[in-house]
């Protein structure tokens, strides 16, 4: 996890209560010795605008109340209030908030979509389809590009990866 004031690696981890409601806070060591020193100066997440998550740099004034209008169609959510709570309310705001969770997933993550562990109890199976829709993906994203060649590495790489997979289940 990134810090919330710098782009560095969050090594302090404070959990604030304010107004009785728990916010974290996730701090480099610098910014946490800055903090620790002085809580009341600079941007607590009482103070800061918006609340827990930052608007993207750069945006005007006009641009931010357009995303504060942002509502889920599911469970009515705004945009404001994720921004305020930090939590989601439907896996529906996935999709209606996507263009403006996407930066804050990849500042965060380093990526916008899962490249880490898998349970060890997991399935082989499971791990194995996860495989497959990765790369059907890029190679729709391949496609798109008119990267042909790379394309047809992949619909290789599927063939073979489908083929092992119908094996397997009938051996």
């Amino acid at each position: 996890m990134k810090c919330h004031r710098c782009p560095k690696v969050a090594t302090l981890h404070i959990t604030e209560l304010v107004k009785g409601e728990a916010h974290e806070l996730h701090l480099c060591e610098e910014c946490a010795h800055t903090y620790l020193q002085n809580p009341d100066v600079g941007e607590s997440l009482e103070s800061g605008p918006g609340g827990l998550i930052k608007p993207p740099a750069g945006i005007g004034e006009a641009e931010l109340e357009e995303l504060e209008k942002l509502v889920c169609p599911t469970c009515k959510m705004t945009f404001r209030e994720f921004r305020n709570q930090g939590r989601l309310g439907c896996s529906h705001c996935y999709i209606a908030f996507r263009e403006e969770l996407l930066p804050l997933l990849e500042n965060i993550h380093g990526d916008t979509h899962h490249c880490g562990k898998f349970p060890k109890r997991a399935p082989d199976d499971s791990q194995k389809r996860y495989q497959l829709i990765k790369l059907r993906n890029d190679l729709r994203l391949a496609v798109a590009d008119e990267s042909y060649e790379e394309a047809a590495r992949l619909r290789d790489q599927i063939q073979e990866m489908e083929n092992r997979i119908t094996q397997e289940t009938t051996e």
